[in-house]
């Protein structure tokens, strides 16, 4: 069995979680709704649907007004992505081209997981210029269950003919790490927003702070060749 690399977009892939924090205080401002700290932002919205966020955000809306907010949402998040890349003030995560580098050499498969819209996938890999390096990219908002369910891993391993024994995941958020783990992955939390310890309590083996991590680098050249036991 070959080894799978599976990762998340926003915040472990692409450092994007502040534009995104900066997006949805825009929204609710406009909308004259309570603002949120990022300590709620972290621990509540990051890495969730869109559904579960704006029925949380606006419980007194209805579907329909809710899927229209978060259009706009993403609308502005996409606006401010793109001024942050004018600004050279948005790049990979560090270590990350490298690794998929690495992987490619290899003939490893890799798969993109992820909660986030389409259009807004379709625009961070193309800043990332990796629109088309993936095997596979699977959207949770176009499965029957999005992140925290493990369904979108699960889909992700059968696109690329994976075994979750043979599997990394790399996530950043509450919601994706319980999802990867939820699906028997090996899960590599990234504390790009979270701390290693709020990672490890949902589920994470293993935290790295960016994928230049010694550790991670070790145990992948091990796994690339051997189905070594867990790191510890």
């Amino acid at each position: 069995m070959s080894l799978t690399l599976l990762f998340d977009l926003d915040g472990t892939l692409l450092d994007s979680d502040p534009i995104h924090f900066r997006a949805y205080l825009c929204l609710l401002q406009a909308q004259a709704r309570p603002v949120i700290d990022y300590t709620q932002y972290r621990t509540q919205i990051m890495g969730r649907s869109n559904a579960e966020i704006f029925q949380l955000l606006f419980p007194d809306c209805g579907p329909d007004h809710q899927s229209e907010l978060a259009a706009l949402k993403e609308e502005i998040y996409r606006g401010l992505l793109r001024d942050a890349v004018r600004e050279s003030a948005i790049e990979a995560q560090p270590g990350a081209l490298e690794l998929l580098d690495w992987a490619r050499d290899r003939q490893i498969r890799c798969g993109v997981v992820t909660n986030a819209p389409r259009e807004n996938v379709t625009l961070m890999l193309a800043i990332l210029r990796l629109a088309g390096r993936f095997d596979a990219v699977v959207l949770g908002e176009e499965l029957i269950h999005a992140k925290p369910h493990p369904m979108p891993y699960r889909t992700a391993l059968d696109r690329l003919e994976g075994h979750a024994d043979r599997a990394l995941a790399f996530e950043d958020s509450l919601s994706g790490v319980r999802s990867a783990c939820g699906a028997r992955i090996y899960t590599v939390g990234v504390s790009s927003s979270l701390s290693p310890e709020v990672l490890r309590a949902a589920g994470a083996s293993h935290v790295i702070h960016d994928f230049r991590d010694a550790v991670l680098w070790a145990e992948l050249r091990r796994r690339a060749t051997t189905a070594p036991p867990p790191m510890s």
